[in-house]
């Protein structure tokens, strides 16, 4: 988390202050934005797989006070309009086409305003293979539900308890009931005290018409901005049948108990 000041140049307008920042993941906030800030994402990996890396920044909901553009060379591309209320908006670029430049815009009080956004790092490829950026809604083939098996952040074994719709921010939230955790990147899944049972939420879109229904199924996807975002989810009996054929044919890419 960085948290840079604008009264530190209260007395500079024009000031135009630079935030190297080396996390692949994380956060920002510029308190009471004044005059210009330029983000450097120097993420530790060799300067030769920048060009693989795609960018990706999702502002805060209250996020105010400034303009920020995608720069390259001294041209300036706008990529969040001050004021722009689009929740769960998210922005992303590759590595190779520009910084972020951060312009504050005038206002008669900054210290009413806070520009925030989360920013993540990620390979092109992984970003480009979830089936979801194309075809949010189109079932998985099988071949992209046994890779999705090999590649997500969390694969699961489990029920549709609930769904819940935000209308506001044009996405579901789905209640997962666990009966099998296969593997978390994080800890979504928790147990929970009063039942003793996992327990957790998957995002998706509300376009995807998500509702509850009995039934078994894998649940698989990845981590974006610390939520669970639902990739591939077939009946799990469809699962099992997918899985099996490919281990008959020696086709799986990874191995996974099916049970």
């Amino acid at each position: 988390l960085s948290s840079p000041s604008g009264l530190t140049h209260e007395s500079h307008k024009k000031d135009v202050e630079q935030v190297y920042l080396r996390c692949s993941e994380g956060s920002i906030e510029w308190m009471y934005p004044t005059g210009a800030l330029i983000v450097n994402l120097r993420p530790n990996t060799s300067p030769a797989s920048y060009k693989h890396l795609t960018v990706c920044i999702k502002p805060f909901k209250d996020s105010a006070g400034a303009n920020i553009y995608l720069e390259k060379t001294g041209e300036l591309k706008l990529l969040v309009r001050d004021g722009d209320r689009r929740p769960s908006k998210v922005y992303c670029f590759g590595y190779d086409q520009g910084g972020l430049f951060i312009e504050a815009t005038p206002q008669q009080d900054i210290s009413r305003k806070i520009t925030g956004f989360q920013y993540e790092l990620m390979s092109k490829g992984m970003a480009s293979d979830l089936h979801t950026i194309s075809a949010p809604c189109r079932p998985c083939s099988d071949t992209e539900v046994l890779l999705a098996v090999c590649t997500s952040d969390f694969v699961i074994r489990g029920s549709i308890q609930d769904v819940t719709n935000e209308a506001e921010e044009q996405e579901s939230i789905i209640h997962v009931g666990v009966n099998k955790l296969y593997r978390q990147k994080s800890k979504v899944f928790q147990l929970t005290g009063e039942s003793g049972n996992w327990r957790g939420q998957i995002k998706t879109l509300l376009e995807c018409g998500v509702k509850p229904g009995d039934g078994d199924f894998l649940f698989t996807g990845r981590m974006h901005f610390g939520e669970a975002r639902l990739g591939c989810a077939p009946r799990f009996k469809d699962f099992q049948r997918m899985y099996k054929e490919a281990k008959d044919k020696g086709l799986n890419p990874c191995e996974i108990g099916p049970d």
